[in-house]
């Protein structure tokens, strides 16, 4: 059994095998990051029996602890986020990771904090007999990365013997545009090989996200009919009832098109639109997805205007509760023309997809939270039903729920009872929850697991950045240029702009009520 398990073996991780050992040394330990997502995936990963025992978390932040009180923190933010229940296991295992994790105060560009961190990791490497595997999360701000990669290079902390590994994980943003994420490829690659560069991305540590490969390509009826044929339109929604919160200034630097398209929403696209790969295989699905980003038309600066919609949220009501809008937030200009709201019309320009729009929309201060893919079938032929009082056929669809009740649902025609034929739309749900059961998760559980064992599939590689980029820069490219003219232009608790819905009326078609 491995560390602090309860000896319950989860439906979900049947299979799996436990986790190489390492040292996890966490870059901006003292952040929320940290302690509201990392430190209950570790926590959940040892409660499922996937952590080795042979493993340490060694913590490096400017802030200043003792090692002793750092432990203390630990301890008291587990209870706090994991989900502890507070039984004599779940305390064991707080108790265990708590004990082995460690801390070291120092600067990100300071060679002397290097010294002393290679000489810790090399402690915790003996103490906990780990082999030399070490894997560093960059929970910091973008601009530390290649400062920190390149310090970890200089020291020989990157450096790969035959027998052990090292790998690095970087959060997004990964650069701000083409060429910025360019130039952090080649910083980085400066130092690192691309096998040892883990970008992350947490929407793809859910459940559903990493289901549409099976969805797809386990299941003969549905692959069939995954194209131009049978498909009218996809839909991808990503939505959020919160504001800004406490990241005014990020998102005032940022906007909703870097901070969500680039990675997150295209991500989904592609994972939709893919080919069948030769293999799940980290490569062999990258190389599909790749493909995919390589192959979105171009959105011209001249078709901007039309296939691209821009939003910010003024003051309204969200679930009973009134909130100001983007402009009263915390760190955000009073005349701020930073966008919370997107939504794309998007293009696949190969045989499978010709012709299907994808339209996504991501954004701030919506109704409530969602992510979810929509797939809209054709409609049948209207010429069987013309001596019927049938006025209309609803076309099939088939909904992927990602966030945050993750399940599937399909909807299709029926006949209601009776002696007219009348069609009604029944929906057949299928929820994780009520067939695998609920496991506590961050949607990291899945990400830092693959990091330790090797596992590059859900995590993008540099060629994947820069495409993503290239799709969006027009767009960047244009708005910059033309200020919008009417900030802002949705209510806190509506589904954005008007401009979006009618994004989809000029194609005769409409966003799917929630």
């Amino acid at each position: 059994m491995s560390a602090g398990g309860n000896g319950k073996r989860h439906l979900s991780q049947e299979s799996a095998r436990t986790a190489d050992r390492c040292v996890m040394t966490v870059f901006g330990a003292s952040g929320d990051l940290t302690k509201r997502k990392l430190l209950p995936a570790i926590y959940n990963l040892g409660r499922n029996n996937l952590l080795p025992r042979e493993f340490a978390i060694l913590g490096f932040a400017k802030d200043v602890f003792t090692e002793e009180d750092f432990r203390k923190t630990i301890r008291a933010e587990l209870k706090e986020y994991s989900g502890s229940t507070g039984s004599q296991s779940d305390e064991a295992l707080c108790d265990w990771i708590a004990e082995h994790t460690y801390y070291l105060c120092g600067d990100f560009a300071n060679p002397a904090d290097y010294a002393l961190l290679k000489q810790r990791i090399d402690e915790l490497t003996e103490r906990h007999h780990t082999g030399g595997n070490v894997f560093y999360y960059m929970a910091t701000l973008p601009q530390f990365f290649p400062e920190i990669i390149r310090q970890l290079g200089a020291v020989g902390l990157t450096h790969e013997e035959k027998d052990t590994w090292r790998r690095v994980i970087v959060e997004k943003p990964f650069g701000s545009d083409v060429e910025s994420a360019r130039a952090l490829n080649r910083e980085i690659g400066e130092v690192l090989d691309e096998k040892q560069i883990y970008r992350i991305d947490h929407y793809l540590g859910k459940e559903t996200v990493q289901n549409i490969l099976v969805f797809r390509f386990a299941n003969g009826i549905f692959e069939p009919v995954w194209n131009r044929r049978y498909i009218d339109h996809v839909q991808i929604t990503v939505a959020e009832s919160l504001g800004v919160e406490r990241r005014g200034g990020y998102y005032e630097k940022a906007g909703c098109l870097r901070d969500m398209i680039p990675n997150h929403i295209l991500q989904l696209v592609t994972l939709t639109a893919m080919e069948p790969p030769t293999s799940f295989e980290a490569d062999a699905v990258r190389d599909e997805q790749a493909k995919v980003l390589n192959a979105m038309q171009p959105i011209l600066p001249e078709d901007v205007l039309t296939r691209a919609v821009r939003g910010q949220y003024g003051e309204g009501d969200v679930a009973g509760e009134h909130v100001p809008g983007y402009r009263a937030e915390q760190f955000v200009s009073p005349k701020s023309n930073t966008e919370s709201f997107v939504a794309l019309k998007l293009q696949v320009d190969n045989w499978r997809w010709a012709d299907v729009p994808f339209y996504v929309r991501t954004g701030k201060r919506m109704p409530k939270r969602l992510t979810e893919i929509a797939i809209q079938f054709r409609r049948a032929p209207f010429m069987l039903f013309r001596d019927t009082t049938v006025q209309h056929l609803a076309p099939n669809m088939l909904v992927m729920h990602i966030q945050p009740d993750e399940g599937i649902s399909l909807q299709f025609g029926a006949k209601i009872p009776g002696a007219h034929v009348q069609v009604g739309s029944v929906t057949m749900d299928f929820n994780y929850a009520d067939y695998f059961g609920s496991e506590p998760s961050t949607g990291y559980e899945r990400l830092l697991y693959d990091c330790m064992i090797g596992d590059a599939t859900l995590f993008q590689r540099a060629d994947m950045v820069e495409a993503g980029w290239r799709v969006v820069e027009p767009v960047l490219d244009v708005w910059k240029a033309l200020p919008p003219r009417a900030f802002p232009n949705y209510a806190a608790g509506s589904w954005g702009p008007k401009d979006a819905d009618e994004l989809l009326h000029r194609d005769g078609r409409a966003w799917r009520e929630e």
